[in-house]
């Protein structure tokens, strides 16, 4: 009898304890979080419910606690259990990152920006602040937004990082289309920021933009004069 077999005669809670978390499926550690079915479905064929209604465990993780409450057999508790258990692996992920880590191009932004931002299902734009050796200071969200866009000024930006003593920064947001390439709302924004980055003594050093397909580095379009605004 190999594994496969002999875990479909035990519980989930069981068959964690015997092979591991990462031994056993998706399905089976959602109805560890779920706990137990309903009249109409066993936890089983609720967990399965759950993945085939919100289109697999991306959507499922990116869901609200009223868009499970939506679906057959969730109620409220649930549903908060379902969005807590998400949201707690999301921070585990960010608090792996070393505060101070180095950030060398735009890849380091991905790699450190990309659970948090890469399936998001708004555009959410953040500031890394930088010392003077390249180190995080701070990872500081400035605004949301939409599907398509989020409204940001340049004295949001700049504001906690003047704040914070920092020598530079990069900007960062995520397109949920999938498709990391600039609009021309982020180009103007990049210019925007470097110039007045240059007037406060911060300087921008890229814009990367974060999708779930990869990214993109706007540090070769940050024209030498960009265009004068006020701060």
């Amino acid at each position: 009898m190999n594994q496969s077999d002999h875990s479909s005669e035990i519980r989930p809670r069981e068959e964690l304890i015997a092979y591991g978390a990462d031994r056993i499926t998706t399905r089976r550690l959602l109805s560890i979080i779920l706990g137990s079915g309903n009249r109409e479905q066993s936890v089983d064929q609720l967990a399965c419910t759950l993945l085939k209604t919100t289109g697999g465990i991306t959507n499922l993780s990116q869901a609200s606690t009223a868009e499970l409450c939506a679906i057959s057999g969730i109620g409220e508790a649930l549903a908060t259990r379902i969005v807590a258990s998400f949201q707690l692996g999301q921070r585990a992920l960010e608090a792996s990152l070393p505060s101070t880590a180095v950030v060398r191009g735009p890849e380091d932004v991905y790699n450190r920006l990309r659970h948090r931002l890469g399936n998001l299902g708004q555009e959410v734009f953040v500031v890394l602040a930088l010392d003077v050796r390249g180190r995080v200071i701070d990872e500081i969200e400035i605004a949301r937004g939409s599907l398509a866009s989020v409204e940001v000024h340049p004295r949001e930006v700049f504001r906690p990082l003047i704040r914070r003593a920092a020598f530079a920064c990069i900007v960062a947001h995520n397109h949920p289309s999938g498709d990391p390439s600039p609009s021309d709302a982020d180009l103007l924004l990049s210019d925007r920021l470097q110039t007045v980055g240059q007037l406060v003594g911060i300087e921008l050093l890229d814009h990367v933009i974060v999708a779930s397909s990869g990214y993109y580095s706007m540090l070769d379009c940050l024209t030498e004069s960009p265009v004068a605004i006020q701060p």
